[in-house]
This record gives structure tokens, C-alpha cells and sequence, in this order.
């Protein structure tokens, strides 16, 4: 009887945290059973004024899709690096929420992902967005630091 492949979403944002759980799903998927990897960025919905009195929201949405890709970039070379298939995807809005809906939507089995991101308190706490993401998915979170 075949087993299931298990689905995981892989939430990135180009830091150094988020590769290196990029690295423990390439090693999680070298060492056991193939995952099908779903590699996610979310960007924050950039609603600013002085943003929105010179682009349309059509120009906002598309320039924070190709900040989102290019934040995808260094995961993308090293799954392509390592062999392991993946689909991505670049959403705009809430990060945690997202990522959570984002798991639902594509039937994941669980969400891997970096403790913590970018920005300037990365190293001293659980990164916000982690934390939310934890309460927010119903499926098991992996943090890998």
C-alpha cells in the first residue's frame, strides 16, 4: 500500500533563519520519505500614503510580488541545488495570517519555518510572526533556528 506524500509549506523572507530551515527540509527530505514543499513569500500590504499618492494599488501589488520573488531567490538555488521539486507562491497581506490560510488552502501537513526574520530584535525573541503563525495553524509548526 503506497504511502501519502506529506505536503509542507516553507514560509521564507530571504533571511538567514529562513535558509536554514530551507536546509533541514532538503535534509528532511534527502534522509526519509519525499515532501511535496510549498515555498511561500508573504508581503506586508504596503498601504502607506506616500505610497498610495504615486502608484496604483495594481503598481503596489506588483512591485511588492517582485520584492516577494526576489526574497525567494536563495531558497529557490538551493532546493534547485539539491534536486528537491517545489511550487511557490508570492502573497500580499497579513504575514502570519497568510501563511496559515495559505497551509489550509493547500492541504499542508505541517508549516517549517524559521523562528525568527528579519529585523532588528531577531536575535533576542521568538520572532512575532512565528509566534502567530503557531496560533494560528491548525497543523503542526517546526522552528528551525
Amino acid at each position: 500500500m503506497a504511502q501519502t506524500m506529506l505536503k509542507a509549506l516553507l514560509p521564507v523572507d530571504g533571511s538567514d533563519n529562513a535558509l536554514r530551515a530551507v536546509r533541514h527540509v532538503i535534509a528532511l527530505v534527502k534522509d526519509r520519505e519525499p515532501m511535496e514543499i510549498f515555498l511561500l513569500n508573504v508581503q506586508e500590504r504596503a498601504d502607506a500614503m506616500e505610497i498610495r499618492r504615486f502608484y496604483t494599488p495594481q503598481e503596489i501589488e506588483a512591485m511588492q510580488v517582485l520584492h516577494g520573488g526576489e526574497s525567494l531567490e536563495g531558497a529557490r538555488k538551493l532546493l534547485d541545488e539539491a534536486g528537491v521539486a517545489y511550487h511557490t507562491q508570492v502573497l500580499v497581506g497579513d504575514v502570519a495570517q497568510s501563511i496559515a490560510r495559505h497551509a489550509t488552502e493547500q492541504g499542508c501537513d505541517k508549516i517549517i519555518m524559521g523562528s525568527h526574520g528579519r529585523g532588528a530584535l531577531a536575535g533576542l525573541l521568538l520572532g512575532s510572526v512565528a509566534t502567530k503563525v503557531i496560533h494560528l495553524a491548525h497543523i503542526p509548526v517546526t522552528l528551525v533556528k
